[in-house]
């Protein structure tokens, strides 16, 4: 199926652009360039610690928003104890009475506890990869679902037919090896829990492999580090299997990241929304970028597409954990101190390039200058002959991109008028919200009659740093009569804020009313997988059938061989010894992965098409 087809079985939701903000900057840039809705980390129990940010912060950010009609989501993400319930508690009081339109959640804590009647949102890391367990979110009351970012296209379309809840999927940035939620290798292994916000990214080490009989396999590697997902050619595919909210990587990302990442993915939506009648952006505004974006000059380590189609795949970035960024072509001249590169792409001096060498090292170079085809770089030897170049650093495009700024626009049709000594100046919208302004001021009687009109049209249609774009405008004054430009700049800027400041209050986040449910958790058994970690959620799951709650299945014991990390990528089938693509389905012995922290053995379920990663101990040797 062509990526930009679109079937007629579409979700009743607006279609939603979701961009990351690591802090307020990075939210307005996204909103600024398309993005429906941000999500943002708040002063505490956010899924990255690194990305806190003050309640202060996310007022100005959900204000800004709202102008747009667009949302404010805060990750409120985090694992909680018992003694931190009410302090997140009071945090989303808090966020509620500021605007926030929702709260990302995993801990089922919070669930129990006395929350205000804001929208919840099922975190991925709730592990969300079957019809069953996003049937039972709708049925507890969630407003929204973000899906595990390994699922196919066909089991997002499994769980569409059993949830009338909008469907949000990651569609770009990184990729955890891990399922969400399932990976502990870090809170093991360094004291820092992935599902505290702390990880420690030890999926970006590398590895040597062992079979059990201690023989390496293949060389030494990153071979838990994958590639980064990149699903734009996808989108209508996505858009028909029923996802209404196309999700961006990124709390950690910095703002020229966002800013050229959101603007490519809205204006790949823009496309299919302005192609089909039946779809309709979920935020206001359009778009007028000053650059051309393109994903491949910011932070990434190589695309892959994951499992949207499922099947065994290979999307391990291997050979470095480090962003490699756009290929440019093979070295094709080396000179005692320059270099040319095949196709002659445009450089520029400061350009930051990179190659893999000999070792697999990846080898970082910044230009110094360009003359010519010729390349001279600072303090490095040029590469050799036939070297695959790639550029991590575009300094011009960073240039534009630093430059972005208000470009997203909401078109208004304005009308002024006289009456008497009033003047009146209405503006209706593009989505029907209509205010008017009045300015007393007696009229001077013109020298030149007729110029009023000029004048008022030529100061009315200045927008400035606001969020408008007049479309149309309509002046109606006495000819004979003359104003400085000063009254109509005066009435302008009035009638611009005293308009945003309805937009804003027109767009009141509807409050959510939740009832407890008795509905049965969807699996048999719990486990320490649950991440329950306080008596709020262990209320939580009594009240939904799971009566048994055994601390000694809900403790997470390494040594007793409990699996550190659960992935859908599989090692073998990375390495090309997948024994099914082999012909054969068995147990697969175990391999051992070894870094410098500690030895680990890897175990394969191929009925299940699933890796599990164990620590390495006396009671654990295979």
């Amino acid at each position: 199926m062509n990526g930009q087809e679109i079937k007629r079985e579409q979700p009743n939701h607006p279609i939603e652009l979701l961009a990351p903000a690591a802090d307020l900057a990075c939210g307005l840039a996204a909103l600024d360039h398309g993005a429906d809705a941000v999500y943002i980390g708040g002063p505490h129990f956010g899924a990255r610690a690194a990305a806190a940010n003050s309640i202060e912060a996310i007022e100005k950010l959900v204000v800004h928003a709202h102008g747009y009609r667009a949302r404010v989501y805060v990750a409120l993400n985090t694992l909680l104890g018992d003694e931190e319930i009410p302090q997140a508690v009071a945090l989303a009081h808090q966020l509620y009475q500021i605007g926030v339109d929702a709260l990302i959640i995993q801990d089922m804590g919070l669930i129990e506890a006395d929350l205000p009647p804001i929208a919840l949102h099922a975190s991925t890391q709730m592990n969300n990869r079957t019809p069953d367990k996003v049937r039972f979110l709708e049925e507890i009351g969630l407003q929204q679902v973000v899906l595990a970012r390994e699922l196919s296209l066909t089991q997002i379309r499994q769980i569409r037919a059993v949830t009338t809840l909008p469907l949000e999927f990651f569609v770009h940035g990184a990729l955890c090896v891990s399922y969400s939620g399932q990976c502990y290798l870090s809170e093991v292994m360094a004291g820092r829990s992935a599902n505290r916000g702390e990880c420690a990214q030890y999926c970006r080490h590398r590895f040597r492999l062992f079979d059990q009989d201690g023989r390496r396999v293949g060389d030494d590697g990153y071979l838990l580090s994958l590639k980064d997902l990149d699903l734009s050619s996808r989108l209508g595919e996505l858009l028909a299997a029923g996802i209404s909210s196309f999700k961006i990587e990124g709390r950690l990302k910095d703002i020229s990241y966002v800013k050229n990442v959101t603007a490519f993915y809205r204006l790949a939506l823009d496309r299919l929304i302005a192609a089909d009648s039946r779809l309709r952006r979920a935020s206001a505004g359009q778009c007028d970028f000053a650059f051309t974006p393109d994903p491949e000059k910011s932070f990434h380590r190589g695309r892959t597409e994951y499992f949207l189609d499922g099947g065994r795949k290979k999307p391990g970035a291997i050979d470095t954990p480090k962003s490699t960024g756009k290929e440019l072509g093979r070295v094709d001249m080396v000179g005692r101190n320059f270099f040319t590169i095949a196709g002659r792409p445009e450089i520029h001096n400061g350009d930051g390039l990179c190659y893999l060498d000999t070792r697999r090292e990846l080898v970082g170079m910044r230009v110094n200058r360009v003359e010519g085809a010729k390349i001279f770089l600072r303090q490095s030897r040029p590469p050799p002959w036939g070297t695959r170049l790639f550029r991590n650093l575009d300094t011009a495009f960073h240039q534009l991109i630093a430059a972005s700024q208000g470009c997203r626009k909401i078109a208004v049709a304005l009308e002024m008028r006289q009456e008497g000594e009033t003047l009146l100046l209405g503006i209706v919208d593009e989505d029907g919200i209509a205010s008017e302004t009045e300015r007393n001021v007696s009229p001077q009687t013109a020298h030149q009659p007729g110029t009023v009109i000029t004048l008022a049209e030529k100061q009315l249609r200045k927008t400035g740093g606001t969020l408008f774009r007049v479309n149309s405008l309509r002046v109606a004054v006495d000819p004979a009569s003359h104003y400085p430009a000063a009254v109509f700049n005066q009435l302008r800027r009035a009638a611009f804020d005293r308009h945003l400041a309805v937009r804003i209050d027109s767009h009141r986040p509807p409050a959510v009313s939740r009832q407890q449910s008795t509905v049965p958790w969807p699996s048999t058994e719990l486990s320490y997988h649950h991440n329950i970690t306080n008596c709020f959620a262990a209320r939580f799951h009594r009240r939904h059938g799971q009566g048994d709650l055994d601390p000694a299945r809900m403790h997470l014991d390494p040594t007793s061989g409990c699996a550190l990390m659960t992935s859908r990528y599989c090692l073998r089938a990375q390495l090309g010894i997948c024994p099914r693509e082999q012909g054969r389905i068995s147990a697969a012995q175990p391999l051992v992965l070894a870094d410098q922290t500690a030895h680990y053995h890897l175990r394969f379920d191929c009925r299940a098409c699933q890796m599990t990663l164990h620590l390495k101990t006396d009671k654990t040797e295979a």
